[in-house]
């Protein structure tokens, strides 16, 4: 609310504002409040509530999470290759 009020707006459009922050926040963080994956028009807990579903555990995964990116020096890479070539 103190955000919004250095805006300068009147209180009803600072409630509208935080209420809208607030919405989006949720549909961020929340798996419920996320859109489903199909259907991005519809949210996940709207998806769970007409198939009259719950959700008793997840378990959340990240885009390249536990990938160990192997470090490797080109140059030597090259050099033990070029060797490798040499004795055969």
């Amino acid at each position: 609310m103190a955000q919004a009020k250095e805006t300068g707006k009147p209180d009803n459009i600072i409630e509208k504002m935080v209420e809208g922050r607030m919405r989006k926040f949720k549909s961020e963080v929340t798996l419920t409040g996320q859109p489903y994956v199909k259907d991005p028009e519809q949210t996940v807990g709207e998806l769970l509530h007409a198939n009259e579903a719950r959700v008793i555990s997840f378990k959340r995964f990240e885009l390249g999470e536990g990938v160990e990116k192997k470090q490797e020096n080109f140059a030597e890479e090259v050099q033990a290759q070029a060797q490798s070539a040499i004795k055969s």
